[in-house]
């Protein structure tokens, strides 16, 4: 079955990534009046106030505190947070969660109308072709907030610091994901689906971060307002934090894996000796890279593994970790000073030859790797 669209899926997919990945301020009267909307879809009275917050951690934090865990939060040293979330509610009354009513069941009902319209055979291939290029990296970005709201409650490990971590993060699964819903919203624009009940869901999501719904009141989430990513689209930076709110709550990474806020800072003096002594395999490597793969092997005195007319294959053992397979290619092409520019790819680490590692860049086994003019 052809899908109904008014516009190209690629149209659309673009238009949901921008949003997914979109930043600044929250366009808050169209955020209210989509949430409203969203309400009157499910049945429901509109809410009678809405409560807007800088951060997907705030927002859980009143979360947590209106489902009656202020106290546990407190003891794990949170009171500040606590305060905060007192401030933010300011004694209004919520009522209970209307989460199911509003997002969820019209949500599944939609899904499920989608996907027996268009069949076994077609169904997967409409996901691929629409939400499925959006999902990894945006799957990626709402697990590591709602791991970096339970780290809030990190420091001297304690039952009451576990405690409030898991209360923290149970109450951001609670949260309608607005920006972040932009893979399955994308698959239900592809489908025209977004005129019917879920229309409220989707300009809320154009419009607003995370959002808390209940009987009385919502609690809407700024946007972020800083968002730095790789060619892969993995959080990444080297400069400060790569996902940033208004409020402070921030996540730093490099090339999508988590490192500490003040990790970068302190690789100023970094060392061959000093990489080879840090205990985490992740941040050795992170350390290794910054450093330089060139300037590593020299400093060291490895020696290659294997070398032939495509390049040179190095190997970097790392106590309690895989090696560091790479190989040294030199590009074809002078740079406009006349030099040619060194690369070293990184590659699996039971690659056996050069060729093996250059013929894996391109996606092909060595036996197949005949380049006409390498470039």
């Amino acid at each position: 079955m052809l899908t109904v669209t008014t516009r190209e899926p690629h149209y659309v997919v673009g238009d949901w990534q921008s949003v997914a990945f979109g930043t600044g301020p929250a366009d808050r009267d169209r955020a209210e009046t989509a949430v409203a909307a969203a309400y009157t879809a499910a049945g429901l009275d509109a809410p009678e106030r809405y409560i807007w917050v800088p951060s997907p951690v705030r927002g859980a934090a009143v979360a947590a505190l209106l489902a009656g865990h202020g106290d546990a939060l407190a003891k794990a040293g949170l009171g500040d947070l606590v305060d905060q979330a007192r401030a933010d509610l300011a004694g209004a009354a919520a009522g209970p969660s209307v989460l199911a009513a509003v997002r969820t069941r019209p949500w599944e009902t939609e899904r499920a109308a989608a996907c027996s319209e268009q069949g076994p055979e077609q169904w997967p291939r409409v996901w691929a072709e629409t939400g499925g290029l959006l999902w990894d990296q945006v799957q990626s970005l709402v697990t590591r907030v709602r791991a970096a709201i339970g780290a809030v409650a990190e420091g001297e490990e304690s039952a009451e610091r576990a405690e409030a971590a898991s209360l923290l993060r149970s109450a951001s699964l609670d949260a309608v994901l607005g920006q972040h819903d932009a893979p399955w919203l994308a698959l239900f624009e592809t489908l025209g689906r977004l005129d019917g009940p879920l229309a409220g869901l989707a300009d809320a999501a154009r419009a607003t971060g995370w959002w808390w719904p209940y009987e009385r009141l919502v609690i809407l989430s700024e946007r972020p307002s800083e968002l730095h990513r790789d060619e892969p689209g993995r959080l990444h930076r080297g400069d400060g934090p790569a996902l940033a709110y208004p409020d402070g709550f921030a996540l730093h990474a490099w090339r999508g894996m988590p490192i500490p806020h003040d990790f970068i800072d302190s690789l100023t003096d970094l060392t061959a000796s000093r990489i080879l002594s840090e205990e985490n395999a992740e941040l050795r490597r992170v350390m290794l890279e910054i450093f330089g793969y060139d300037r590593y092997l020299a400093e060291t005195g490895a020696r290659p593994v294997h070398r032939d007319e495509t390049g040179v294959l190095w190997s970097i053992d790392l106590p309690g970790d895989e090696p560091v397979v790479m190989v040294e290619v030199v590009n074809s092409t002078p740079e406009p000073d006349g030099t040619y520019r060194t690369y070293y790819l990184r590659v699996p680490p039971d690659t056996r030859t050069a060729r093996a590692g250059v013929a894996w860049t391109f996606g092909v086994d060595e036996a197949d790797y005949h380049p006409e003019k390498q470039t």
